[in-house]
């Protein structure tokens, strides 16, 4: 038989099996999944076991991998990925990889793909606290079993933290991270979000949204100049996330919208006109909002068919109009000239700098401001007192803690306790607060604007034009084609009292020819009552 085996040999199939023991070559792979698990020496543990059995059957440690923190749920580990590349590529041949137990080495069902496919390199993966013998079916099956176990736990730990994230959204209380703008005071029950310095210029640029029809490019650029950058994209996400309007989506909740325990940043009505404003442009093409030549769009109504007004500019001509859109409403009217007899309409609602009455006005201001912010500095100066009441509160917690005098779970339930109290004090202060640094001063602004309304509109941005015009008109004017005038519904009752006091004055009695109003129509809209409110 020898001899044919000899004359044979080169007709013989297969090659003979290698025993993987005949290497002594092995690498060690420990893994924790937390930062937590990394503190309490686990990985130690894990390591002292492993270099024990390497010791007790003679194999060579070529390398170490792991010793940090890595999910069992991914072989996307950054040192898993490291080791199965080391053993496939070494020069010198690995028989074995070294782990405290299978859960160590994977979770998921990738790993029993994993181990035979390091098989057939003659590569096996050996648990040094669960002998298995992976060179018969047996022990094959049996490592496969507690790999299979060790996904079925995670599965189970999965469903486990769906259920709880679900219900904690379901109570209306967020179980991560807040949106940008919020902050996670205290903790377990004493646990709060509530809205930090970032926030509160956030809400500025709600506001500046939903009144005054900003971009998001003049928003970036006003944060930016208060400290705070973010991107455009940032921007979106933040105006489209109910977050910040107290309401809390999640996948988990499956569609259902909840009412947040958080901090309310904006009210929900704020957050649907953003909305509103944002959804104008939905289809894709580009707007141009804050156009300076064409201010009065959306402003002015068709006294026809009570459409606003829209802004074009014809290329040819270099002009802008302003058009209705009803179909067959044919009103078309030069933006030029509409805005020129906006200005004329202005006049009538300015101060005459050398007027008698300019002095007794300043007085009238004063007192009128002192008035309408008395009850409110009287409540500034309530919270302002308890608010240093809970600041000496927290200086003698610290105390007696250092003192020794209460240990550090009472201090740091109390301290929990007065920072909540603290942070709704200063939002309550901050809210209450009417201080004006210098009121002469600010009266006098206010008198120089109303001197110089036309030229002061006429020279403005588009957002400073809008400010003006809805602050005189805030239910807009209505224009007639047939007439070639327009008209308003209402007229602010400070700039309406100003201009019939004007003419009162000066004895210009006309009225406004401008809004088709002759003197006794006008003085008709003035309440007797002059700006100091009557007393009952």
């Amino acid at each position: 038989m020898e001899k044919l085996s000899i004359f044979f040999k080169s007709f013989a199939k297969g090659t003979k099996k290698g025993n993987f023991r005949n290497s002594k070559n092995c690498v060690i792979y420990t893994r924790v999944s937390s930062k937590d698990q990394e503190k309490n020496l686990s990985l130690d543990t894990q390591l002292k076991y492993c270099n024990n059995y390497a010791e007790q059957h003679g194999l060579t440690v070529l390398a170490n991998f792991g010793g940090t923190y890595e999910s069992a749920m991914t072989d996307e580990r950054r040192e898993f990925s490291a080791m199965i590349s080391f053993v496939k590529k070494s020069k010198e041949k690995v028989s074995s990889i070294l782990v405290a137990s299978l859960e160590r080495f994977s979770r998921n069902d990738n790993s029993i793909w994993l181990s035979s496919e390091l098989r057939k390199l003659g590569i096996e993966i050996i648990s040094v606290t669960q002998p298995i013998d992976t060179s018969n079916p047996s022990g094959q099956m049996q490592q496969k079993m507690l790999f299979l176990f060790g996904e079925f736990d995670n599965q189970l730990r999965k469903q486990k933290c769906r259920d709880g994230i679900k219900e904690m959204l379901l109570k209306g209380e967020w179980p991560s991270k807040p949106a940008l703008g919020f902050d996670i005071i205290g903790k377990k029950k004493e646990r709060r979000i509530i809205v930090n310095a970032k926030g509160k210029l956030i809400r500025q640029a709600f506001l500046w949204k939903a009144n005054h029809g900003l971009t998001s490019e003049a928003i970036r650029e006003r944060l930016a100049e208060k400290g705070l950058r973010i991107s455009h994209q940032m921007l979106s996400k933040i105006f489209h996330n109910p977050f910040y309007c107290g309401l809390i989506v999640h996948n988990s909740l499956e569609g259902q919208i909840v009412e947040g325990k958080h901090e309310k940043m904006i009210s929900q009505e704020v957050f649907l006109k953003v909305n509103g404003l944002l959804s104008q442009n939905a289809h894709g093409y580009t707007v141009n909002e804050e156009n300076e030549h064409i201010p009065l769009k959306r402003f002015v109504l068709c006294e026809k068919c009570n459409q606003p007004l829209r802004g074009y500019l014809v290329k040819k001509k270099g002009l802008y109009y302003y058009k209705c859109n009803t179909k067959h409403c044919c009103v078309n009217k030069s933006a030029r000239d509409l805005n020129t007899q906006f200005e004329s309409i202005l006049s009538h609602f300015s101060l005459y700098p050398q007027s008698e009455m300019m002095e007794l006005l300043k007085e009238q201001m004063t007192a009128t401001f002192n008035q309408l912010t008395k009850e409110s500095q009287e409540d500034y100066y309530l919270l302002e007192k308890e608010y240093k009441t809970l600041k000496d509160k927290i200086y003698r917690l610290e105390e007696r803690f250092i003192e020794e005098e209460i240990d550090k779970e009472l201090y740091q339930k109390f301290n929990a306790k007065y920072k909540v109290e603290k942070s709704e004090l200063e939002a309550k202060l901050e809210k209450a607060s009417n201080k004006v640094s210098n009121l002469d001063e600010c009266i006098q602004a206010a008198i120089d604007f109303a001197v110089n309304m036309p030229s002061t509109w006429a020279s403005s941005d588009y957002v400073t034009k809008q400010s003006i015009q809805n602050l005189i008109f805030p239910e807009g004017l209505y224009y007639s084609k047939n007439s070639d005038k327009c008209r308003t519904k209402r007229i602010n009752f400070v700039f309406l009292y100003l201009a019939y006091s004007q003419q009162v004055i000066t004895k210009k009695k006309r009225g406004i020819p401008e809004l088709d109003l002759d003197y006794s129509s006008f003085a008709t809209l003035v309440p007797r009552a002059g700006i100091e409110p009557a007393l009952p």
